[in-house]
């Protein structure tokens, strides 16, 4: 009997010459599946599928984690502020693992003696793919023909031609990669240090060009509501927001970082609905969190992101994380008002019943209630005395 592979297909170049020739040269039935987080509709799906079986696929599927990806990443992000960086909302890095996940259980299902995937040798896939299936099936064989046979395009498209397979496979000027969670786009200027993308470039074009008010509700950190409509479905709630500030173009800008094999890195990305949600997210704790709740938050927060990042996402201290995220939410219930405009957002204020500002103790810079004059000229007494004994210390040893 013939083996089974499952192959990871987007039925783009790489992926169509892995499922012919695992069919063709090694002699496997070629399962395919593509992992949707989000960035696919129907009509796309459907020509994935139809290019699966033409390459001669036994049997293509479909496998729809979007909601997975929320529940057990997307939402983690937004309670930890998750911004790369301090930039980039880790889109694509993070849908590959739930992915990944969804391809070796799959897999698993049907008793596949093997997974491939299409990943290159260069990037940060073939790390989170290869990581992921080897933890969750270290009995299943991994294959990757384009990593481990290095192939040029030019070979590919040749091969596929031979094998009576035909597509329109002209290069791109730019790789683009859409996901619930915001879309990468890599090419020319993104390979040089010195530039970056032209306007053209963003899938989203600029539409709308009178400012606009966006409300975002939000209860125990999560959307609950846009505009004044509730949400029960988060991702629809993403959805919306990413329908209305896209069309003012906001969310761009260029990634620059470390990855996972070392080398560095650029990808430009769009982010509209990530980028508004994490930020009015994060002006609604500064108003409901105290300081030290906001500082060790910050510090996890960018710890969950560098290891989801960099394929960790299956190491248990992620649950840990996940467990002190979640904690901290109780009270980031209330209203962000966001005013949109071309390229670009202002964050307006809150309302939330939970506001540490209206705590009848006093109003910055106006009015102390809850302590008098002299408590103030006692505590900043005491307050100084650590740096007055340093000083001190100095100044007997000549040093001040």
């Amino acid at each position: 009997m013939k083996k089974k592979v499952v192959l990871a297909f987007s039925g783009g170049l790489d992926t169509s010459f892995c499922a012919k020739y695992l069919s063709e040269e090694k002699g496997y039935e070629v399962y395919t599946a593509i992992a949707n987080t989000g960035g696919f509709s129907p009509d796309e799906l459907k020509i994935v599928e139809e290019k699966a079986y033409k390459l001669g696929a036994i049997k293509h599927v479909a496998l729809d984690v979007t909601q997975e990806y929320y529940e057990k990443s997307i939402k983690y992000m937004v309670f930890g502020n998750v911004l790369r960086n301090g930039t980039y909302p880790i889109s694509v890095s993070s849908e590959r693992i739930f992915q990944a996940i969804a391809i070796i259980n799959y897999a698993k299902e049907i008793g596949a003696d093997a997974v491939a995937h299409g990943s290159t040798g260069a990037g940060n896939d073939q790390v989170r793919f290869d990581l992921t299936f080897d933890v969750l099936a270290p009995e299943i064989e991994i294959i990757t023909p384009t990593r481990d046979m290095i192939l040029t395009r030019e070979y590919e498209i040749d091969y596929l031609k031979k094998h009576g397979y035909e597509a329109d496979f002209t290069k791109m000027e730019y790789s683009i990669n859409k996901g619930l969670w915001g879309t990468s786009i890599g090419g020319k200027e993104t390979l040089k240090s010195n530039q970056t993308l032209p306007e053209e470039a963003y899938p989203s074009q600029l539409i709308k060009k009178e400012s606009e008010i966006l409300t975002i509700d939000f209860e125990q950190g999560e959307i609950a509501g846009v505009n004044g409509k509730k949400y029960t479905n988060k991702i629809e709630a993403i959805n919306k927001i990413e329908e209305i500030a896209s069309a003012f173009a906001i969310g761009r800008d260029m990634h620059i970082g470390d990855t996972i094999i070392g080398i560095k890195g650029r990808v430009g990305f769009e982010a509209a609905a990530p980028l508004v949600i994490i930020n009015a997210h994060k002006m609604l704790e500064k108003h409901t969190l105290t300081k030290w709740q906001q500082y060790w938050k910050e510090q996890l927060g960018n710890w969950y992101g560098m290891f989801l990042h960099e394929a960790q996402y299956l190491e248990p201290v992620m649950r840990d994380i996940e467990a002190f995220l979640t904690s901290s939410q109780d009270n980031v219930t209330g209203t962000v008002t966001i005013k949109l405009m071309p390229y670009n957002y202002v964050l307006v204020g809150v309302d939330s019943d939970f506001d540490l500002m209206k705590a009848e103790f006093g109003e910055y810079g106006e009015i102390n209630k809850a302590w008098s004059a002299d408590d103030a000229k006692g505590f900043t007494k005491i307050y100084s005395i650590p740096t007055k004994v340093f000083h001190s210390v100095q100044k007997k040893n000549n040093k001040a």
